[in-house]
C-alpha cells in the first residue's frame, strides 16, 4: 500500500472517530458512578484527539482532555520535551492564567510520598516522611516552571473501535506557575506531558495493558491536526526510523547525530543531537550551527527581491520584499529546502521544505523559525520544534525505541 492511499484511508478513519466522539460519549463521559478500568484491551487499540493551534500566530498546538468525575475538559499544550502532565489548579494558585471556573479543583486525590508513581517521577521533590504528599517541580527550557502536588483522577478516553476506558491516571496539580518572557503564556489549561517516563499519560495507559506504548502527531501548517496514543495510526509504509539516542534524558526524545544539507549539499553542521519537542514552536541549533545557517541562506538569497527586516520584531531573523508577502507561498521560492541526515540509520532524511522553517507575520515580512538556542541559555541544545514537523506523522516508539515520520495531511477533518 503507497503512502498516498495510507493517507486517505487514515483520513476516513479519523473521520469515522472524530464524527462520534463528541456526541453519543458524552452521556458516557457524564456517568455519576464510572467504574476504573484497568481491564486489558487489545494492545491493538488506539486513542485519537483533535489539535487545534498552530505556529503562527498562536504558538502552541492543543487538544482536550476530559479529566474528574464529572469529567470536565481541559484544554492542554502538547509536549513531547517533557514527561509530566499537569493543570493549573484551584489549591489556591500562584501565576495562573485562567480564570477559576477552569482551574483544577483537587478532591482528596492526592499522592502520597510512598506510592510508585511518586518515586518514579524525575521532578518530584524529596519527601521527609513516607505518608506525606508527593510535590513536584517542572523547569522548562524557556525558563517557565510549574510546581504543584501529584493527584490521581478519572481520565475518560474513547477507543477508535467506539468503547470506552476510565482509566485513574496521575498527573501534577499546579498551584504555583512561572511565565518568564516577552511573550504571554499560553490560556491553556495545562501540559500535556508525552515524554517517555514512567509518569507520563502513555507510559501509565500502556502499564494498564490499554495501549502500546507509542505516541504520534501529526501537525498541519495551516492549523490544527491529530494527537494518537497506541500504535493503530503508524503508516504501513513509507515510515523513515531513526533510533533514539541510548544515553538521553527519560523525559526527551533525543536523536542523532544528523548532518546538515543545504539544498541537497553537504554543509559545515555535522553531528548534532536533536531533541524532537512538540512543546516548543521554533527550532532551535546551538550558536555555531545557527550562524552557518544564517551564513548559507544570505549567501544564498543575494540577488533576489529580500531585504532585512529590522523594523519586525516578531523572530530575531526577518525580510520584506518589494511588497508584503500574503502568506509563504508567496516567498518560498527564494529558498532551499534543508535536510538532516540522521548518520545512524540508513537513508534516514527528515526533509525540512521552506515552509518547515519560515512564517509570515502580521506585517507581510518572512522570518526564519530556526533560532538560536545558544542565546537563550539552552547551550549546546538542538530542537526540533513544531515548524519543522508541520505535515508530517511523527511517531515516538517508546518500545523499539526509535522515532519515525512521513509525510501526511494532516488537516483533522470537522466535527459533525
Amino acid at each position: 500500500m503507497d503512502v498516498k492511499s495510507r493517507g486517505i484511508l487514515l483520513f476516513l478513519l479519523l473521520s469515522s472517530i472524530f464524527s462520534t466522539s463528541f456526541s453519543d460519549t458524552d452521556q458516557i463521559l457524564n456517568s455519576k458512578k464510572p467504574t476504573p478500568s484497568t481491564s486489558v484491551h487489545s494492545l491493538a487499540s488506539s486513542f485519537a484527539f483533535q489539535i487545534k493551534g498552530n505556529v503562527y500566530p498562536i504558538g502552541y498546538y492543543t487538544v482536550s482532555l476530559a479529566i474528574g468525575n464529572p469529567p470536565k475538559l481541559y484544554d492542554l499544550d502538547i509536549d513531547t520535551g517533557s514527561e509530566l502532565t499537569w493543570l493549573q489548579c484551584d489549591a489556591p494558585c500562584k501565576g495562573c492564567t485562567i480564570p477559576l471556573n477552569r482551574l483544577y479543583k483537587p478532591r482528596g486525590n492526592v499522592v502520597k510520598c510512598v506510592d510508585p508513581l511518586c518515586t518514579g517521577i524525575q521532578s518530584a521533590l524529596p519527601c521527609a516522611v513516607a505518608n506525606e504528599q508527593c510535590d513536584y517541580e517542572v523547569d522548562y527550557a524557556d525558563n517557565g516552571s510549574s510546581l504543584g502536588v501529584l493527584v490521581r483522577d478519572y481520565i475518560p478516553v474513547k477507543f477508535t473501535n467506539g468503547s470506552l476506558a476510565r482509566p485513574i491516571l496521575g498527573f501534577g496539580c499546579g498551584y504555583d506557575q512561572t511565565h518568564p518572557g516577552h511573550n504571554p503564556p499560553p490560556s491553556t489549561a495545562g501540559v500535556l506531558g508525552l515524554g517517555y517516563g514512567k509518569t507520563s499519560i502513555v507510559s501509565q495507559l500502556h502499564s494498564l495493558g490499554l495501549i502500546r506504548n507509542v505516541v504520534g502527531h501529526c501537525l498541519s501548517g495551516r492549523g490544527g491536526g491529530f494527537l494518537f496514543f497506541g500504535d493503530q495510526f503508524i503508516p504501513q509504509s513509507g515510515v523513515i526510523w531513526t533510533p533514539i539516542l541510548q544515553s538521553s534524558s527519560l523525559q526527551h526524545y533525543k536523536t542523532g547525530p544528523a548532518d546538515l544539507l543545504f539544498d541537497g549539499k553537504p554543509t559545515s553542521v555535522k553531528g548534532l543531537e536533536l531533541i524532537f519537542d512538540s512543546g516548543s514552536s521554533y527550532t532551535y541549533f546551538n550558536s555555531r550551527a545557527h550562524k552557518a545557517l544564517v551564513d548559507l541562506i544570505t549567501n544564498d538569497i543575494k540577488g533576489k527581491p529580500l531585504t532585512r527586516a529590522t523594523a519586525d520584531s516578531s523572530l530575531p531573523i526577518c525580510w520584506k520584499g518589494p511588497k508584503a508577502f500574503k502568506s509563504l507561498h508567496d516567498v518560498t521560492g527564494n529558498f532551499k529546502t534543508l535536510v538532516l541526515s540522521f548518520t545512524k540509520a540508513k537513508n534516514s532524511l527528515l526533509q525540512v521544505p521552506p515552509e518547515a522553517y519560515l512564517i509570515v507575520t502580521k506585517h507581510g515580512n518572512v522570518c526564519l523559525g530556526i533560532l538560536d538556542g545558544t542565546e537563550i541559555g539552552l547551550g549546546n541544545i538542538n530542537i526540533i520544534g513544531d515548524i519543522s514537523l508541520q505535515d508530517k506523522i511523527v511517531i515516538y516508539d517508546n518500545e523499539k525505541q526509535q522515532i519515525g515520520w512521513a509525510s501526511a495531511k494532516c488537516d483533522g477533518p470537522s466535527k459533525s
